[in-house]
């Protein structure tokens, strides 16, 4: 029996149906750092797992060093909310195996895409993208609520069983991570950008057992030290170091004191905004490729590994990724009717 049988099953359905998820990892420094990835479930249910690029293996390695991770699952105004505590495994000496379910687990996401761009020409020449690392987490805690203007209430909580036994990672390969190249922002301009753009906020901090949880604002406003954030008034932290990310793009890193439903985060400066994020994983400019492939090239020699292959045809799509299909297009029939 997996953990999926034990918790309802529109938080099952919200789980396994979502295109994007908040994912938060700890830093060496013990900075909870939150990402987005695409969230998939594992064959056997056991486990959800994500892809990082073999390029920028950042997120891949702070899981392997502390597997403790969070991840938020968010739907619409009358889906539930899911705030999930796990323990990573990192996978990454078989980056064929990667390769080729990444592409089953996204061949329906990209066919569906209005800005779908030709396989032939483009999705099977994008091996910087496709190398991927794919990290899985088992399930230490969830929590949830029936929509998001529940949450100043406490959640229902699920817990795994006191002998429940952690997958492993693979072993760290040799030698020191790829370095960062891209260039590191002025905080403040960067703010204003994000501020501009009115996207959501998730503020990020460590719980009292070590889980970096992300949990989104309901608002948020900028002043020369960071941003004031208005909060859910039940949170599983109330200070210490912080972050605060707009829709993955920017990410600022400072410090929090949460009271009374109120957040005010000071910030010390942002990180890089990675240029996938701005021009299009598939089609990046010769720069940004030239910067990837070298990268590639670096880890590969590290884990005495070569660069796999995008097969000629297409996989098959895995049945998570036709769940979540069917999901986006119901969705879009109702939003079409309601419209």
């Amino acid at each position: 029996m997996s953990w999926f049988d034990d918790i309802p099953a529109e938080v099952v359905r919200l789980i396994r149906t979502r295109y994007v998820a908040e994912f938060a990892t700890v830093s060496a420094a013990g900075v909870p750092l939150n990402t987005p990835l695409v969230p998939f479930e594992s064959a056997d249910l056991e486990t959800i797992d994500s892809a990082t690029g073999l390029a920028y293996p950042v997120k891949a390695d702070r899981a392997r060093r502390n597997p403790k991770v969070g991840m938020l699952f968010e739907g619409g105004a009358d889906e539930p909310v899911v705030s999930f505590s796990g323990m990573a495994a990192v996978r990454d000496r078989d980056l064929q195996a990667n390769l080729d379910r990444y592409l089953a687990e996204q061949i329906l996401t990209r066919a569906m895409s209005p800005d779908l761009v030709d396989d032939e020409t483009v999705t099977r020449h994008a091996i910087w993208y496709f190398t991927r690392i794919i990290t899985c987490v088992k399930p230490a805690v969830i929590r949830w609520w029936p929509n998001p203007a529940a949450m100043d209430a406490a959640p229902q909580e699920w817990r795994a069983p006191a002998e429940t036994v952690w997958p492993r990672s693979d072993p760290a390969p040799a030698g020191a991570a790829s370095k960062g190249a891209w260039q590191l922002p002025d905080w403040r301009e960067l703010a204003k950008g994000a501020l501009a753009r009115g996207a959501a906020a998730h503020l990020t901090l460590l719980d009292a057992e070590g889980y970096p949880l992300p949990i989104r604002a309901r608002a948020v406003r900028g002043d020369d030290h960071g941003f004031h954030l208005t909060m859910p008034r039940w949170l599983p932290w109330s200070e210490g170091q912080a972050t605060v990310t707009f829709q993955g793009l920017e990410t600022f890193i400072g410090t929090a004191r949460i009271a009374d439903g109120q957040a005010l985060f000071r910030a010390d400066r942002a990180l890089p905004v990675h240029p996938l994020l701005t021009g299009g994983p598939l089609q990046p400019d010769e720069a940004t490729k030239q910067v990837l492939m070298e990268r590639i090239a670096y880890e590969l020699d590290r884990r005495g590994l070569s660069l796999p292959v995008i097969p000629a045809q297409p996989p098959e799509p895995t049945a998570g990724a036709r769940l979540r299909a069917e999901n986006a297009y119901a969705f879009d029939l109702i939003a079409k009717a309601d419209g």
